[in-house]
């Protein structure tokens, strides 16, 4: 098994860890009237649109 023969600097652990960066995720209008708020290819979870189409019963 690979071991490293010296140990990393501070710097250079950091500038590693610093690229794990947590990501907003993407939302759209949902076409209802209530214009909910919804991540794309999902169905709402208020109206139960998805694409047009009622795909679940609404709330």
């Amino acid at each position: 098994m690979a071991v490293p023969k010296r140990r990393l600097s501070r710097s250079n652990t950091r500038h590693r860890h610093a690229q794990w960066k947590a990501t907003t995720p993407t939302v759209v209008d949902c076409p209802c009237p209530r214009r909910e708020k919804v991540q794309p290819h999902r169905a709402c979870t208020h109206c139960g649109l998805y694409r047009g189409r009622q795909v679940t019963e609404p709330k």
